[in-house]
């Protein structure tokens, strides 16, 4: 826990630089054997450490919440001269001039970055196995023959497997926050859409892309979302709302709160085990005081797929335009016009899944298509909206399973057409396209697997989800 290492580390019970020395070493050995970093930082991890030790000397230093806490970061958030590609091809060599202002509240905290995880490509998938570069796909901690879930999977990989006390940073555009959460037992928090300022990241889509948490407790990922939360100058999208002491909601009671549980995200295609395991989870909250009532929210489950990948693939084509060889990343030699040589980078440097993601946006947005397809998204997205809040005005959170399956073998994945793999996001596009606030949490597992329970609650409202899920954490 963040906390009893904060009080541990500022009573030179645990050496903060010695105990960075460690974690690299671990991160390293894990490395070989489960590949969830493009790049461990030792020199800047060290670098950290020795200012975070001297920071715990001071008699009277400023509260520093995560005061040598080590910090991993998803490839697609940039920190000052450390390659930041979102795992891509077409970034290789990039190295940012500037830190994301996550990462500069991060260390202005005291947190020590140990380095940058895998992730899908631009965060193009829902298993990290369309990772660019020459990575390999990340392995789940509890089966190295099965996925951590994506596109943040180096980030919950390795939160599960350190026996350190660690925190890291995702992004979510569609689940890639709460869905690697759950394939790998860890906790997940997705804030609302603007809560975390996104100034620094590589953007997939704009009006969804949300950094957040992934910790081993419930309390861990609120200490971090304490720090990073708050009102951005630079990020023109980040809510002028003050940040909370969302720690301080970690271990409230829960008597008196009422939660939804929806009707829709049980039954056909969820995994019967995971179904059983979260509705032991909802009588133990009714245990400790909390309601509950079953409600029929089937408009987001039944639109939400097409209506995210309309949207999210559109505005992609877009950000990934700039790619195009002339600026930072990869280049070939100049041949022919300009159009002929942009077509050869993307071509060589752009991973499949990428190139269909473009290719279905730009589609989207073409004359005579875009009444059809991006504007008729826009207005499920509206409505979608519009469901959830009404159901939010009668209930604390919405709950479901984070996922309907357990976390799939890569054999298995393989097998699945991408309309198939797409499918799986089922039950977490709908509170991002509606830039909800949302957590996963282990509740659980079947066969040695772990399984995770996800609450929504109401824009802003990321203190009641801490308070739930705490309760939830506590009662397994």
């Amino acid at each position: 826990m963040i906390k009893e290492f904060i009080s541990k580390a500022q009573s030179g019970e645990i050496d903060i630089v010695e105990h960075t020395h460690k974690i690299l070493e671990e991160a390293k050995k894990i490395n070989k054997e489960y590949g969830y970093f493009t790049a461990i930082t030792d020199d800047l991890a060290l670098q950290n450490a020795k200012k975070a030790k001297e920071e715990s000397k001071k008699e009277k230093s400023i509260r520093r919440n995560l005061l040598g806490v080590p910090l991993s970061v998803k490839d697609a958030i940039c920190i000052k001269d450390v390659e930041t590609t979102a795992c891509s091809r077409i970034l290789e060599g990039y190295k940012p001039v500037f830190n994301a202002t996550v990462i500069e509240k991060c260390l202005m905290n005291g947190a020590v970055i140990i380095g940058k995880t895998v992730q899908d490509e631009f965060g193009f998938g829902g298993f990290s196995v369309n990772a660019g570069k020459g990575y390999n796909a990340p392995k789940n901690p509890f089966d190295r023959e099965r996925s951590t879930g994506g596109s943040s999977g180096g980030c919950a990989g390795f939160t599960q497997k350190t026996r350190f006390t660690h925190v890291s940073l995702g992004e979510s555009t569609g689940g890639s926050i709460a869905e690697p959460a759950s394939f790998c037992g860890v906790v997940g928090l997705c804030p609302t859409y603007g809560r975390v300022s996104r100034y620094g990241l590589l953007d997939f889509a704009n009006s969804l892309d949300k950094i957040g948490p992934i910790a081993k407790s419930v309390e861990d990922a609120a200490v971090l979302l304490g720090a990073i939360a708050g009102h951005d100058e630079n990020e023109s999208t980040s809510s002028p709302n003050p940040a909370e002491d969302y720690a301080g909601f970690a271990g409230k009671p829960v008597k008196g709160m009422k939660i939804a549980v929806i009707k829709e995200a049980f039954g056909d295609g969820v995994d019967k085990n995971i179904e059983d395991n979260i509705w032991l989870g909802i009588k133990k909250l009714e245990k400790e005081g909390a309601g509950y009532e079953e409600i029929s929210l089937s408009f987001p489950i039944k639109y939400g797929i097409p209506a995210y990948y309309l949207l999210s693939s559109t505005e992609a084509s877009t950000n990934l335009a700039k790619y195009c060889g002339m600026r930072y990343g990869k280049h070939e030699l100049l041949k022919g016009n300009f159009d002929e040589y942009f077509t050869k980078v993307r071509s060589l440097n752009l991973g499949d899944e990428a190139k269909r993601r473009i290719m279905l946006g730009t589609f989207a947005r073409m004359a005579g298509y875009r009444d059809a397809y991006y504007i008729k998204a826009l207005k499920i997205r509206a409505k979608m909206i519009l469901e959830y809040k009404k159901a939010l005005s009668k209930f604390d959170a919405l709950l479901t399973p984070t996922s309907p399956v357990l976390p799939p073998k890569f054999s298995d994945i393989e097998k699945l057409t991408p309309l198939q793999q797409y499918m799986l996001d089922v039950l977490t596009v709908g509170p991002n396209i509606a830039g909800l606030p949302h957590i996963s949490i282990p509740t659980g597992s079947h066969k040695s697997l772990p399984i995770g329970t996800m609450l929504t609650g109401d824009h802003f409202c990321e203190d009641k989800l801490i308070q739930l899920g705490s309760a939830l954490e506590q009662s397994q």
